[in-house]
């Protein structure tokens, strides 16, 4: 898919300042050549815009035997450069200056040692011995019009000196404008379009190609050789790029390279697009790092890990033991309502089992106050609780579900952005199972509450009780009264049974009666509880899920958005 040119140009600052965003973001997650290079660009941009926006820095460049000395010495109408048979004639690169006060930082920057000023500030000429003229007599200089004007001629790039080159490489990268000098023998060489202009088909706006010596051609075959050039060129992607055939022998075609090079000078904005076009190298790097083509449109976020959270929450909450814990809630709340509701001289028996959440170590005073917190933080609760470790199966499941999380998360995004984002998802795995168990330890059961219920059967059995005891007592009195002869007392009666024996045998019946409805009502409270108990656990392992899962993943899926949202400013130039 083709990237949608937009509408709104941006400043080369803003170019930068995405670029170094882009970087930034890209660090750690992509190759660190591609972000190094886009730090680099960076630093050097700032560097050439502190120095000489007024003077421009071109680059004769060239093969051995291009004639690239003979049109420097042209141009700048003097014989600095040496022009020999013997080769490589250019050891180091030298520089010709029109108008160059103020040139000097720029200069250093450049690391030229070698200066010639062939222009003063008030205009006047150098004088010069030997200056060559353009075939017509006349000296082929450029003074007044090309004021700011700094022609660098380089080494051969491909010397066997492999200092000539190296020197050739550090100049590439750092001169505002390029000119490329070929020759009819070697201008199809692979070595100048596989090693510099086609790696350089951003900055086609700040280049231009010489093919040099094309009076060694008849005028058909110089004519037929620039358009096989002018091909060439457009297969490497200098579309545009102007073509100008020159001969330093005879003069043709130098006033038009002249011309050409002179208003590039004047126009004083070689250096910015240079920068620019280092800017888009460099972001169409970092695409290629992300296994993006440069011209392709990276690839959008298709969507969230959060269609995903409901069966990561269900796989964590297995591996935190929560099904236990709803169970032991439901025992629990049965247990005491037992202890709460039984026959009274009976509930120390009850008290005698331990509660289920006791035995997970979940008490319900010290727990119903706590809070879920940040995972991380300590809680006030001291080791870890005692409910079953996960299992192998549980385990698995649990992967299973965070790999489908971030797998969905990343469906789509080049590799290097998908590991980025599977990685963090896994980024708390050796936290998570603590992390779950504390959730789970402080999350408020709901089950400190006593209902009640329990205060009025309690109530109730003590009451029977009371009937039981009373009944008996009349009884034994009864017993005690006849055992001892004495005269008979008054003893009522309710229909055909004796008020004592009602009693006794009323308040057993009345005392087992409410002890089986307290437990059927405890253990439709219990199921309500372990509801309750549920909705909140799977809430708070939810969180934990979140907070140590899918924001990662969130996060990252951010870091992405921005980052495709930087790099394409830095590439394009421009904003939607």
């Amino acid at each position: 898919m083709k990237l949608l040119r937009r509408e709104k140009a941006v400043s080369l600052d803003d170019r930068l300042t995405a670029l170094a965003r882009a970087a930034d973001l890209a660090d750690g997650r992509l190759d660190a050549e591609a972000v190094s290079a886009a730090r680099s660009v960076i630093s050097r941009a700032g560097v050439r815009a502190s120095l000489s926006v007024d003077h421009t820095a071109v680059a004769l460049a060239g093969a051995t035997g291009s004639g690239k000395s003979s049109l420097f010495n042209l141009l700048s109408g003097t014989s600095l450069a040496t022009v020999g048979v013997t080769r490589p004639t250019t050891s180091t690169a030298q520089a010709a200056l029109w108008e160059g006060a103020g040139a000097g930082p720029l200069l250093d920057w450049l690391e030229i040692p070698r200066r010639h000023e062939l222009l003063d500030a008030s205009g006047a000429s150098s004088p010069s011995a030997d200056r060559p003229s353009d075939g017509s007599g006349q000296v082929a200089r450029m003074d007044e019009a090309a004021a700011g004007l700094i022609l660098l001629d380089l080494p051969d790039h491909d010397s066997i000196e492999p200092s000539h080159r190296l020197e050739v490489d550090r100049l590439v990268e750092l001169v505002d404008l390029l000119v490329w000098v070929l020759d009819p023998q070697k201008y199809a060489d692979a070595a100048v379009h596989d090693r510099y202009l086609r790696p350089l088909a951003r900055h086609r706006g700040v280049m231009v190609v010489v093919l040099n010596q094309i009076d060694r051609l008849s005028p058909a075959a110089a004519e037929r050789c620039l358009k096989d050039l002018r091909r060439l060129l457009d297969e490497d992607g200098l579309t545009g790029v102007p073509v100008v055939g020159v001969s330093t022998r005879t003069g043709a075609g130098i006033p038009e390279l002249r011309s050409l090079l002179t208003s590039r000078v004047a126009d004083r904005r070689s250096w910015s697009a240079r920068l620019a076009a280092d800017a888009g190298m460099a972001a169409d790097a970092l695409l290629r790092a992300s296994g993006v083509a440069p011209g392709e449109t990276p690839p959008g976020v298709a969507g969230g890990p959060d269609g995903l959270a409901r069966p990561l929450r269900d796989a964590l909450s297995q591996a935190a033991g929560v099904p236990a814990v709803v169970e032991a809630v439901a025992k629990s709340h049965r247990h005491r309502s037992v202890a709460a509701t039984g026959w009274p001289p009976t509930r120390w028996v009850r008290r005698l089992r331990p509660d289920p959440l006791r035995r997970l170590r979940l008490d319900t005073a010290s727990r119903s106050a706590g809070g879920m917190g940040e995972p991380g933080e300590p809680q006030g609760v001291v080791g870890r609780t005692s409910i079953p470790v996960a299992t192998v199966v549980q385990r698995s499941r649990m992967d299973t579900a965070i790999r489908e999380a971030a797998g969905a998360a990343s469906a789509g995004l080049p590799a290097p952005w998908a590991a980025a984002v599977r990685q963090a998802a896994r980024s708390h795995g050796d936290e998570l199972e603590d992390c779950l168990d504390r959730a789970v330890a402080t999350t408020s059961l709901g089950v400190s509450k006593r209902p009640l219920w329990w205060r009025l059967a309690g109530a109730a059995q003590w009451l029977a009780l009371a009937t039981v005891v009373a009944g008996g007592i009349w009884l034994l009195a009864l017993v005690a009264v006849d055992y001892l002869r004495l005269p008979q007392l008054y003893l009522p009666t309710a229909g055909e049974l004796p008020w004592p024996t009602t009693l006794l045998v009323g308040g057993v019946l009345l005392g087992l009666l409410i002890a089986l409805l307290s437990r059927v009502a405890a253990w439709f409270g219990g199921r309500r509880r372990a509801r309750k108990a549920a909705k909140a656990l799977r809430s708070s392992v939810d969180r934990v899920g979140r907070e140590l899962v899918l924001e990662p993943v969130e996060e990252e899926l951010t870091r992405y958005r921005h980052f495709t949202e930087a790099v394409t400013v830095a590439g394009d130039g421009a904003r939607g």
